[in-house]
């Protein structure tokens, strides 16, 4: 058994909290997967890498409506693939090297495999091959993530199935994929494969893609997607059969009776559940809650004083941007537990990088109905901004919902080109304090750049100082 200061259970950000301060640390870092963690290797950065690759190769078939006749005369999957992951990989290799062999990292050591916890602070590391060591230590930062969920569906498993963490490694593009699932992990692969040529099915268990967001965003989104992809809502998927041709049927159920989906891959895509029931955080006295999360307050720490927790292991927002917030937290409460700083969850933003983009922060107007918050809403369509008209986009908008009193925005949803750049500056007058009317009057925008969709939109909201 051998005793640490600190032990850090993943490498995605929890990997980020040791620097120079902690030289003299003697830490241990537990991973069971590849260094770097989701966000890295199966998330944030290759799948945007996809999208790019998808904006591209969708060009030509809306460029003739600009005189501009282009063709897709091929798609190189192995080239694409390999371009991104040539990148990507080295990255995760590189990152490990450093922690096991540079000079700077003399007090760290490096375990491989999935840490379990069996006993008060003690934890046991089972690697690959089987062999187990049991660690201590003082403090523990649990940054173990997530996984894919996977349903129940009979015949699946033998059938077999890709998840995010496989999808983007195919040997090779099928002619038909279908999607289990109506979130932003299923809207952006539908927009990375059938901008790639595949004919995709997506299939929701509810009458509505992208349900989370603000309703109007969702509604439109969908919308646009029954016009982008074989879309099937209200479908509940009962079974997987592999049929003689080699492709697979995968039977559903909805209002309208039994309908059989014929594919060549399947991806699940219905969330991420937590990585605590590995870790097994109740044998050294953790808590976590009914969706599996490791409890923790507001200084990222769980009911055992000195072990933090942080990232998809803890958190409602399951984003990398939150993530490494919280890391930030967590390495200052580290290095100074007299004078301890909380998470800023306030005003988390996020976006969907699909088919249109979508990009969202603060409260949906439904959410707002429920919690009997009143405001007031400003819209501006795409349609109504140079730049947008130069597009010629008839579908994107923006929605402002602000405090009728004060004007402090409390929520905004975008849908369209950009959105998820465009929100930058929603966020930054959330953050500050900025009211719509002095954020809409009180600087210049570049005309006829995009943001003036949220210029419109400010002036839009019924204040009455526009």
């Amino acid at each position: 058994m051998t005793h640490y200061d600190l032990v850090i259970v993943g490498t995605g950000s929890g990997n980020s909290i040791l620097d120079g301060r902690f030289a003299d640390w003697k830490t241990a870092i537990v991973e069971r997967g590849t260094f770097g963690g989701t966000c890295l290797n199966v998330g944030c950065i290759p799948t945007k890498m996809f999208v790019h690759t998808a904006d591209l190769a969708k060009t030509p078939s809306i460029s003739s409506r600009y005189g501009v006749d282009e063709q897709l005369t091929g798609v190189r999957w192995p080239d694409i693939r390999d371009r991104i992951f040539g990148r990507i990989d080295p990255i995760a290799a590189g990152g490990s090297e450093y922690r096991r062999h540079h000079a700077d990292n003399a007090n760290v050591t490096v375990y491989d495999g999935t840490g379990r916890f069996t006993g008060t602070k003690e934890l046991t590391v089972t690697a690959p091959d089987g062999q187990a060591r049991v660690i201590t230590a003082d403090r523990f930062v649990l940054a173990a993530g997530s996984r894919p969920n996977i349903p129940f569906v009979p015949g699946l498993a033998e059938v077999g199935y890709h998840t995010s963490d496989t999808i983007m490694r195919l040997g090779q593009l099928p002619a038909r994929l279908g999607i289990i699932g109506s979130g932003f992990v299923a809207a952006e692969f539908a927009h990375v494969f059938a901008s790639l040529g595949v004919e995709v099915t997506m299939i929701a268990r509810s009458g509505l893609l992208l349900r989370h967001e603000d309703t109007e965003i969702a509604t439109r989104y969908t919308e646009l997607a029954t016009t982008q992809y074989d879309v099937r809502l209200n479908h509940d998927t009962v079974s997987a059969t592999r049929r003689a041709d080699g492709a697979i049927a995968l039977e559903t159920l909805s209002p309208g009776g039994r309908d059989e989906i014929v594919v060549d891959e399947v991806l699940v895509a219905i969330g991420r559940r937590p990585n605590s029931d590995l870790l097994d955080p109740a044998a050294t006295g953790v808590t976590v809650d009914e969706d599996e999360r490791v409890v923790v307050d507001a200084h990222q720490q769980t009911v055992v004083e000195g072990i933090y927790a942080l990232g998809d292991l803890s958190s409602l927002y399951q984003l990398k941007h939150v993530a490494n917030h919280e890391a930030r937290v967590v390495q200052h409460n580290l290095l100074h537990p007299d004078d301890p700083i909380e998470s800023d969850h306030r005003y988390v933003p996020s976006a969907v990088f699909g088919s249109p983009q979508i990009a969202s922060v603060g409260l949906t107007e439904e959410q707002a109905q429920e919690q009997n918050v009143e405001y007031v809403v400003g819209r501006a369509e795409y349609a109504g901004i140079a730049y947008g008209w130069a597009m010629e986009n008839t579908s994107g908008f923006a929605k402002l919902l602000a405090d009728p009193k004060t004007g402090l925005l409390l929520g905004a949803h975008i849908i369209g080109p950009q959105a998820s750049s465009i929100l930058q500056p929603v966020i930054q007058a959330m953050s500050f304090g900025l009211d719509a009317h002095t954020m809409a009057r009180g600087q210049y925008w570049i005309h006829p750049a995009l943001p003036e969709l949220i210029e419109n939109a400010l002036l839009n909201i019924p204040l009455g100082k526009n």
